[in-house]
C-alpha cells in the first residue's frame, strides 16, 4: 500500500500507537521458499584428529618459513603459542596442543577470505578449491573456502576432507514448508520485523519422542562474509505445548525469568496445531497462544518479557537437530497491528 509523504509525517507523531497497521499478508506461497533464507549451524571446521603430522605442523608454524604459515602463526592466541613454545617431538600427550592449534584454526576459517595472491603465490590450489572461489562464496561456503585453503597450504600436515556443500534443512513438499531432517539450522525472514503477529500452522511428523517444532524472534540476520550467530541470537517458543529457550550469545539458557509459563497442556505435536505469537520488539515483549484442533480456541501458553532482549530482525523456524521432521503452512504477518492483545483466544 503505498503511503503519501503527510500520511508519514503523521505516523511519525504517534509512535506509541500503531496508526496505520498492514492487513495480514501471507509468508508463504504454498510452492516456494521465496521469502525465506536458510542458515545451517555448522560444526567445527577442524578437529584435533584433522591434524595428521604434528611435528610438521608444528615446525612450520614456528619457523614462519612461508607466507601462509607466517600468517597462521600471527593468528594464533596466547594458549596455541604457549603450545607452540613448549612442545617437544618426543611428547607423548598431544591432545592440548591439538586442541589448541585446531580450535584457532576453525577461528581462522571462520573470519573473512584468507586468500591473497602473494600469500599464496606457492601453494598449489586444488580443482574443489579454485572452483569453490570463483563463486566469490559467503557465510558457511567461504568457511569451507578458507578450510580448503589451509587445507592446500597444509598437505602434508592437515587431512584433506574436501568441499562439503551446504545441506539444504528446509523444502516444500504438498503444500507445506518441512524440514529434511540434514542438520540444525535455522529458516528465517528475508524481511525484519518490529511489533507484528505471526500466525502459522504446525505439525512435528516424527512419532518417536523428541524435540518439539521450535520458532525464533528477535533475531540477528548473518552479515555476509561473516559466520552466523547460532540460532540466530533469538529467542525461542517451542510448539505446540509451550517450552522455551534464550539463545542470545552469553546468555544460552532456559531463561529464568525472562518467560512466563502459562500452561503446559500436553498437546500432541505430531497432530496440527494453530499458533499465534505477537511481537513488540520495542518492549522486548513476545505473547504465544496454540489451538488444537485448528479451529478451536487457542490457549495462551507462554508470556516473554526482557526489554533488553527486544531488537528488530526476522522471524525464523529452527531445525533443531538432524532427524527431526516438522511442517509449516498458512503462514501469516500482520505488521503493527492495531490489536495488541492475542486474537486466537477471543
Amino acid at each position: 500500500m503505498k503511503k503519501f509523504p503527510f500520511i508519514i509525517a503523521v505516523a511519525a507523531l504517534c509512535p506509541a500507537i500503531s496508526c496505520f497497521a498492514d492487513p495480514p499478508v501471507s509468508l508463504f506461497d504454498g510452492k516456494t521458499l521465496n521469502g525465506w533464507l536458510q542458515m545451517v549451524t555448522p560444526d567445527e571446521p577442524f578437529s584435533s584428529d584433522d591434524i595428521t603430522n604434528l611435528p610438521a605442523l608444528v615446525k612450520r608454524l614456528t619457523d614462519k618459513s612461508d607466507p601462509v604459515a607466517a600468517f597462521v602463526s600471527s593468528r594464533l592466541d596466547d594458549a596455541a603459542k604457549a603450545e607452540l613454545a613448549a612442545y617437544s617431538p618426543t611428547d607423548t600427550d598431544t591432545k592440548k596442543i591439538k586442541a589448541a592449534l585446531s580450535k584457532d584454526l576453525s577461528n581462522i576459517a571462520e573470519g573473512p577470505l584468507i586468500y591473497d595472491a602473494s600469500r599464496f603465490q606457492n601453494v598449489h590450489l586444488q580443482a574443489d578449491t579454485e572452483e569453490l572461489r570463483a563463486k566469490n562464496p559467503q557465510g558457511n561456503d567461504l568457511i569451507q573456502l578458507n578450510k580448503l585453503l589451509l587445507e592446500d597450504a597444509f598437505p602434508d600436515e592437515l587431512a584433506r576432507n574436501g568441499f562439503t556443500s551446504t545441506p539444504s534443512l528446509w523444502t516444500v513438499k504438498d503444500g507445506v514448508i518441512a524440514t529434511t531432517g540434514a542438520g540444525r539450522g535455522v529458516l528465517y525472514t528475508a524481511n525484519d520485523y518490529t511489533n507484528y503477529r505471526v500466525i502459522f500452522t504446525v505439525r512435528h511428523i516424527s512419532q518417536k519422542k523428541d524435540h518439539p517444532p521450535c520458532v525464533l524472534f528477535f533475531c540477528t540476520r548473518p552479515q555476509p562474509g561473516e559466520k552466523p550467530i547460532n540460532e540466530l541470537g533469538g529467542i525461542q517458543f517451542e510448539v505446540p505445548n509451550g517450552g522455551n529457550w534464550d539463545f542470545r550469545p552469553g546468555h544460552i539458557s532456559s531463561g529464568k525469568g525472562e518467560f512466563k509459563r502459562l500452561l503446559n497442556p500436553n498437546f500432541d505435536p505430531t497432530q496440527w496445531s494453530r499458533v499465534e505469537i505477537l511481537v513488540n520488539a520495542q518492549a522486548g515483549t513476545a505473547r504465544l497462544a496454540v489451538a488444537q484442533p485448528v479451529g478451536a480456541k487457542a490457549i495462551e501458553l507462554n508470556d516473554f518479557s526482557l526489554p533488553a532482549a527486544g531488537k528488530p530482525g526476522p522471524f525464523g523456524l529452527q531445525s533443531h537437530n538432524a532427524g527431526l521432521f516438522d511442517e509449516y503452512k498458512d503462514i501469516t504477518i500482520e505488521v503493527n497491528p492495531t490489536d495488541t492483545n492475542l486474537i486466537t483466544v477471543k
